[in-house]
């Protein structure tokens, strides 16, 4: 079985705004996230984008101005992220299972990519992002200081999320 780094997107691969991130003029990449994510391919890992973009559902941009934004990501880092999800809902349009904390982006990856839950690890800046990881036994790594909730580990961004993956092998 395979393991992989599933990875939220805003606050943990590119700067959170504040509000929603969907323009590629304010789309910009945190420090370290390329060089970050390089070693942890060379580690063997597969990396797996998934996102919340409950401004879809909100109408207050498309499913193409996300996909405008991943494609900036995916040539920032080399093309090194194996797949990208993101969730197009929010309760308050409609309902999803593959929006976190369910699950369901989690589980599209692990069936195609073949991967052992409990090799895998979740990088997120949310208690959704480490709760949708829990439901299936991955591991979660909490990043920066905008949640108010007590958690570990709990570290400042990806750099030292990754450094924590490859030190626990």
């Amino acid at each position: 079985m395979n393991k992989a780094v599933f990875l939220d997107r805003d606050g943990v691969l590119n700067e959170e705004m504040g509000d929603y991130v969907w323009t590629p003029d304010r789309f910009r990449i945190c420090a370290g996230v390329p060089e970050s994510l390089a070693r942890l391919k060379a580690a063997g890992y597969h990396l797996i984008v998934v996102t919340n973009q409950a401004g879809i559902a909100k109408g207050l941009y498309t499913k193409d101005e996300v996909l405008a934004c991943h494609e900036l990501l995916q040539q920032a880092c080399h093309q090194q992220l194996d797949a990208l999800y993101f969730s197009d809902s929010h309760p308050s349009v409609s309902e999803s299972i593959l929006r976190k904390p369910d699950s369901g982006m989690l589980e599209k990856a692990v069936a195609r990519f073949h991967l052992a839950p409990a090799r895998c690890w979740l990088v997120g800046d949310r208690a959704r992002d480490i709760e949708a990881g829990a439901r299936l036994g991955v591991r979660g790594i909490l990043v920066g200081h905008s949640e108010p909730v007590e958690y570990q580990p709990r570290v400042a961004d990806l750099r030292a999320a990754t450094d924590l993956i490859l030190a626990a092998g």
